[in-house]
């Protein structure tokens, strides 16, 4: 058996070993701090064994799958604490998730916060029990038994949908759960965790089932690191988009419209300037703009391959007894639009822009404030061009992708999803497809992971991850190369020889989202937004209402020369006025009183709490008008 390490160099053995083994075998202080290995893509325990020819990855807490072991662990070790409390427990399912993990529960007993202390106290009991993780294959017969006599309805139907005739099973102490694994080793390794929140779940994400009762957690090998995890969750909750969207009147959620944001006039001035300086960025980049129905006809859904594939997600409406879709997404459009004139090889590659409003039927436990919505603009654009010219365009939006992103600020990763199971179309096309974007971003000397099976139905992707001013991570713009849609609509152009011949077409969302990227920007600057973005970028502040000409005076001055200026003409202190202009995150307040109107000079003083003294209108003016033009990011 030849065990292929990632620096190239190789391990040979007579016979399987377990992933411990081979580990031990590489470095015994590796296997201190191992959790597991990923084997020919495949996560594995360090308990779990090695058979054949192989790619051998060692994990440790630092890694993603390594995480996930860890986490999934901790999900059973909350589940057998609960189990000891509360008698009756019946466990759905407890996943590790991107950031700790959960368990669904039904139980008679209504989970209060208060309880989660109870739960953590048992927990550590179990802990420090030190129990081995233990790893049972059972026949299907005796899986059964089990679980009936333990009362565990939820895993009997899990069961169900498990073709193998052996079920695999874990087991700490005396719980037992239904579970493919891997897990660590010991729940010895578990040095500090939180239980986090409580919330409702329907089981299988079905609304017509039974809500179960969800609690989050999250786990790390060192108290230090959840000490860092709890600080970054607190700065998360200070720059909560729904809390700020509610603060600086951005926007709002309503029960008559739920999934649907309102937009008040500050949102939409921050909506507008982001849309209109990235409109400019793509005419100045050879798009041109177009914009298509929100409401198309059922057979093009068919012939554009989401009724097989997004049925789900759609919704649905008849006009003159006819069935009607409302588009869950705008590419069918933008190929409607392309195919309604004969197009010639010299005219390739053509740019099609859209900010196109779509709709998608999410479930209610779902939503979330702008990160996920029912109704939502994406900056989509479809790019129609020659195969020769696949490689020059997806650099050209990878280009894009990065002055986007730098612009505000944003380092970011990089991920080709793959072919999903659910796809379209045939595998020889698809890694033709997949083939072409490593091509690109290998040819850019960028750095990507593999994110299998994740590709959009109809093609392969290039995503792009953000990180946050807290260094969280969002997913966010995509890059999708798509060879389906041109034949599933018949998108011809006339090649060199006089002939008909197909176009390859590229789908491109930057911000993604608008709504989502919104959201992310109000989060990234905790709403202390760029000069060139804010809905209001001066207040002037009167100190007492004998200085209102003057001020109004200078508010007309600023407006004209595009300013967005606030005039604070009520009569309260001028302190009280300065703080609730910090609170509004305003980038600069210009105080009026008696020096100001007799020398004509302006007293500045900055969101961060700078000053400048003194400062000529012209000279203030000035100062804005290039931060305004650099696009500056200031706290």
């Amino acid at each position: 058996m030849i065990v292929k390490l990632p620096d190239g160099s190789e391990k040979v053995y007579e016979c399987s070993k377990t992933v411990k083994e081979i580990t031990m075998d590489i470095s015994e202080g590796l296997a201190r701090v191992a959790v597991g290995a990923v084997v020919n893509g495949e996560t594995l325990g360090m308990k779990d064994l090695v058979s054949c020819d192989c790619d051998f990855r060692v994990l440790k807490f630092d890694d993603k799958e390594g995480k996930q072991i860890f986490w999934h662990t901790t999900s059973h070790v909350m589940a057998y604490a609960i189990k000891n409390l509360f008698s009756g427990s019946k466990f759905a399912i407890g996943p590790s998730i991107a950031n700790g993990f959960y368990y669904d529960i039904d139980v008679e007993h209504r989970f209060a916060p208060e309880d989660l202390e109870k739960i953590e106290s048992e927990m550590k009991k179990i802990i420090k029990s030190e129990y081995e993780v233990e790893k049972l294959s059972l026949p299907r017969a005796e899986a059964i038994k089990l679980f009936k006599d333990l009362e565990q309805n939820y895993k009997l139907e899990l069961i169900e949908g498990i073709e193998d005739e052996n079920i695999s099973i874990y087991k700490i102490g005396d719980y037992y759960d239904l579970c493919k694994g891997p897990h660590l080793e010991n729940v010895k390794a578990i040095k500090a965790f939180k239980l986090l929140s409580i919330a409702g779940a329907y089981w299988k994400g079905d609304e017509n089932n039974k809500m179960l009762q969800r609690i989050y957690g999250i786990s790390f090998e060192k108290k230090k690191q959840l000490d860092e995890y709890i600080e970054r969750i607190e700065e998360a909750e200070k720059r909560d988009h729904r809390k700020l969207g509610r603060e600086l009147d951005l926007f709002t959620m309503h029960d008559e419209g739920p999934g649907f944001p309102f937009f008040h006039p500050n949102g939409m001035i921050l909506r507008n300037e982001l849309l209109g300086w990235w409109r400019n960025v793509l005419i100045e980049n050879g798009y041109g703009e177009i914009q298509t129905p929100i409401i198309l006809n059922e057979a093009l859904w068919h012939r554009s391959g989401h009724w097989d594939h997004y049925k789900e997600n759609m919704y649905f409406t008849k006009i003159d007894g006819e069935d009607y879709a409302v588009k869950p997404m705008n590419c069918p459009g933008s190929t409607i639009v392309y195919s309604t004139n004969p197009h010639s090889y010299r005219e390739l590659p053509i740019r099609l822009s859209e900010f196109g409003q779509v709709h998608r039927h999410e479930l209610s436990g779902a939503l979330h404030g702008l990160f996920r919505v029912r109704t939502f603009t994406q900056d989509d654009a479809h790019v129609y061009c020659l195969p020769s010219q696949i490689e020059e365009e997806v650099f050209k939006m990878i280009d894009l992708a990065d002055y986007l992103y730098s612009t505000f600020g944003f380092k970011y990763s990089v991920e080709l999803s793959t072919r999903p199971e659910d796809f379209m179309g045939d595998i020889e096309t698809w890694n033709k497809a997949e083939e072409s974007l490593k091509v690109a971003l290998e040819k850019k000397n960028i750095k990507y992971s593999i994110n299998e099976g994740d590709g959009a139905f109809y093609g392969p992707k290039i995503d792009f991850h953000l990180e946050d001013a807290i260094g969280r991570t969002w997913q966010c713009g995509t890059i999708q190369l798509d060879f389906q849609m041109p034949v599933n609509f018949d998108l011809t152009y006339i090649n060199e020889k006089g002939e008909k011949a197909r176009p390859v077409m590229l789908h491109r969302a930057l911000l993604g989202s608008v709504e989502r990227f919104m959201g992310i920007l109000i989060e990234h600057f905790a709403g202390k937004f760029p000069l060139w973005l804010s809905p209001i970028q001066v207040e002037i502040i009167p100190v007492s209402e004998k200085f209102a000409e003057f001020a109004k005076e200078l508010e007309i001055k600023l407006k004209n020369t595009g300013l967005k200026v606030y005039l604070d003409e009520r009569a309260e202190k001028v302190g009280y006025k300065i703080r609730e202009a910090q609170l509004k995150k305003i980038n600069y307040m210009l105080v009026v009183g008696e020096q100001e109107v007799n020398s004509g000079k302006l007293s500045v003083r900055k969101r961060n709490g700078e000053e400048i003294k003194d400062c000529e209108v012209e000279e203030f003016i000035n100062i804005l008008k290039s931060e305004i033009e650099s696009k500056e990011i200031t706290n």
